[in-house]
């Protein structure tokens, strides 16, 4: 294929598993080089994504200005994750070289223009989060001067809004509302006080693109947040000047198509009733980014929860017993691994598939190929509906003639790393899991071994 017949896309787009990074060896391909149009006002040849029904400026050197819609790529490695972060941070790019296999340990973050906004996302209603956050909040705003956002909902906390001293600060604030609200282009980065919901919660605020995020380890197990409090200062500056290493967390684009089933009466001219009314049927779509996981369940209902679970179109199979959890590999290592799957680093491209306590003896987890589309309904034959969550939120019921659409999103979550992204996760799983945690095996001294 030329060049002439490659199509427009949006931003930096490898493949999900295909990234620049600093150093180690180039796998080169037969494509023009390309690099980030936003740092560097360079070209980007085509890849997988494309965009209709938006206008949006073109980077093809023969149109200025086209309509065009993100699709799913036909790799099974998944969509090209783009690869500029909110407004002004994106990955670092290698101008020496067209592609290479992306080393987790080389990606790392950097801005296109110094940060000026921070959203500072704290845990509702923990009251030993309040000084952590009074003093990042001073710190942004009189040292670093920096805009920062914060939910409305965090300054009623009467600890916050009746603190006298904290009242200069809190008026140069930024409030927003989540849902109504829209902020995902004021933000450069992010920087989360709490828990592993903390992380999450911030992945809901933004359905497009993510600006990096920070989490700090004050909430109970920290598997995805790696800072220390103790040094917020040197680390946060280190953040602003660009100096840290980001794993890209994917994301699944989950579209839930609703059957609406009304009964309509017919009424005459002079508003009389001539029928009970006839059942018209309309269609709600509703679409979420999520982080984790989707989880299908029976809810309240005593019966098995009975879904049909489609790979490209096609029905792989019926999963009879408490649900079925769809989760990426950052979600492998919660809900997924409880109910026995593996667990899987951040930066394979997969999605992991896992029943929960299945009615089966060979219904085992699996692994499928981060490019593939999952949808699941409710199965012609089901005795009761099924309920639906996404990461732990939104919950909703699923009736006959629903469906559920799940791919690998191309807006990650770009987190970053405390070191790297391997380390990192090891660190997790023996400082949060106890990973493969075990009393050593005495040595067999040459005496030992006569007997």
């Amino acid at each position: 294929m030329t060049s002439a017949q490659r199509e427009p896309v949006i931003g930096c787009l490898p493949p999900a598993w295909l990234c620049e990074m600093e150093g180690g060896k180039d796998v080169r391909v037969e494509s023009a080089p390309y690099s980030c149009s936003t740092c560097d006002g360079g070209e980007v040849p085509a890849r997988n994504l494309t965009r209709r029904n938006r206008k949006v400026r073109s980077l093809s050197t023969s149109s200025a200005s086209t309509s065009f819609e993100y699709r799913r790529t036909q790799s099974l490695h998944g969509p090209s994750p783009v690869t500029t972060f909110g407004p002004k941070a994106c990955m670092l790019q290698n101008p020496h070289a067209v592609m290479h296999i992306q080393d987790p340990a080389s990606q790392r973050l950097t801005w296109n223009k110094p940060p000026k906004s921070v959203l500072v996302i704290k845990k509702i209603r923990d009251a030993s989060l309040l000084q952590p956050f009074k003093e990042l909040c001073r710190f942004l705003t009189e040292v670093k001067s920096m805009i920062v956002y914060v939910e409305k909902k965090v300054l009623e906390d009467p600890a916050i809004s009746g603190d006298e001293n904290f009242a200069a600060v809190t008026k140069k604030f930024c409030t927003f509302r989540e849902d109504l609200d829209d902020i995902s282009n004021r933000v450069d980065f992010i920087i989360c006080l709490g828990g592993d919901g903390t992380l999450l919660y911030a992945s809901s605020l933004f359905q497009e693109s993510v600006p990096p995020v920070m989490s700090f380890h004050l909430g109970s197990l920290g598997f995805l947040t790696p800072f220390k409090f103790e040094n917020y200062q040197s680390q946060v500056n280190q953040i602003i000047e660009g100096n840290a290493a980001i794993v890209l967390r994917s994301r699944l684009k989950v579209r839930v198509l609703k059957e609406n089933w009304e009964k309509k009466a017919r009424v005459d001219e002079k508003g009389i009733i001539l029928t009970n009314g006839d059942i018209e049927s309309s269609r709600k779509a509703m679409q979420y980014q999520v982080l984790n996981e989707v989880v299908v369940d029976r809810g309240p209902s005593s019966y098995l929860s009975n879904v049909d679970l489609f790979l490209d179109g096609h029905l792989i199979t019926t999963v009879q017993g408490d649900g079925v959890i769809v989760s990426t590999p950052t979600g492998s290592t919660a809900y997924a691994v409880a109910a026995g799957a593996s667990m899987i680093h951040p930066n394979v491209p997969a999605i992991m598939i896992t029943p929960i306590c299945p009615h089966s003896l060979s219904f085992r987890p699996i692994v499928v190929p981060a490019g593939v589309e999952l949808k699941i309904m409710l199965s012609c034959d089901a005795r009761n509906t099924a309920w639906v969550s996404f990461d732990g939120r939104k919950r909703q019921e699923i009736c006959h003639g629903d469906s559920i659409t799940i791919t690998t999103s191309c807006f990650p979550v770009p987190s970053i790393c405390f070191r790297d992204p391997v380390n990192d996760w090891f660190e997790s799983l023996a400082q949060c899991l106890h990973w493969n945690v075990r009393k050593k095996q005495n040595y067999l001294s040459s005496e030992d071994e006569e007997f």
